[in-house]
C-alpha cells in the first residue's frame, strides 16, 4: 500500500472527476442518439400523418362530387318530369275546356228545344240540366287540379327518396 501513499490526493480527486465526467459524457452520447432515433420517428409519424389525411382529403372530395352529381342528376330528372306533368295538364285542361264548350252547347240547345207548352216542365228541366252542368265542369276543374297538385308531389317524393338513396350509398 505503500505506491498508493505515493501519489497525490489530488490526483486521486482527479482521476475520480475524470471517471465521473467520461461516464456522464458516455451517458450525454446515448440520449444524444436516443433522441436522434425518436426525432426520426416522429417524422415518419408525421408523414404517415399526413398522409393518411391527404387521402382522406381526397376521397372526401370524391365522394362529395359523387353526391353532387348525383343530386344535380336526380334534380334534372324532376325537372324534365315536372315539365312533362305540366305539359300533360295543359293537354287535360285544354280538353277539359272542349267539354266544357260541349256542355254550354248542349245546355244552349236544351233550351233551344223546348216547347213552350210544357213551361213547367222545361224550367224544372233546364234547371236540372244546368246544375248539373255546372256540378260536372267544377269537379272536372277540382279534379284537373288535384291530378296536377298530386303529379307535382309524387314526382317531388320520387326525386327525394332516390337522392337519398343515391346519398347513402
Amino acid at each position: 500500500m505503500n505506491w498508493l501513499g505515493a501519489v497525490p490526493a489530488w490526483c486521486w480527486w482527479l482521476i475520480a472527476l475524470v471517471l465521473v465526467a467520461g461516464g456522464q459524457q458516455y451517458r450525454v452520447v446515448l440520449a444524444n442518439g436516443e433522441a436522434t432515433e425518436a426525432r426520426k420517428e416522429l417524422s415518419d409519424y408525421r408523414l404517415e400523418v399526413s398522409e393518411r389525411d391527404r387521402r382522406a382529403a381526397a376521397q372526401a372530395r370524391i365522394e362529395e362530387q359523387r353526391r353532387q352529381a348525383a343530386a344535380e342528376e336526380e334534380g334534372e330528372s324532376a325537372r324534365k318530369k315536372l315539365e312533362l306533368a305540366k305539359s300533360r295538364a295543359a293537354d287535360a285542361e285544354s280538353a277539359a275546356d272542349g267539354l266544357r264548350g260541349e256542355i254550354a252547347r248542349l245546355r244552349d240547345g236544351h233550351r233551344a228545344t223546348c216547347h213552350a207548352i210544357a213551361a213547367q216542365q222545361r224550367q224544372a228541366g233546364t234547371s236540372a240540366v244546368v246544375v248539373l252542368g255546372g256540378l260536372l265542369e267544377e269537379a272536372d276543374r277540382m279534379a284537373g287540379d288535384l291530378a296536377a297538385a298530386l303529379e307535382r308531389s309524387r314526382i317531388a317524393g320520387l326525386s327525394c327518396e332516390s337522392m337519398a338513396d343515391q346519398l347513402h350509398r
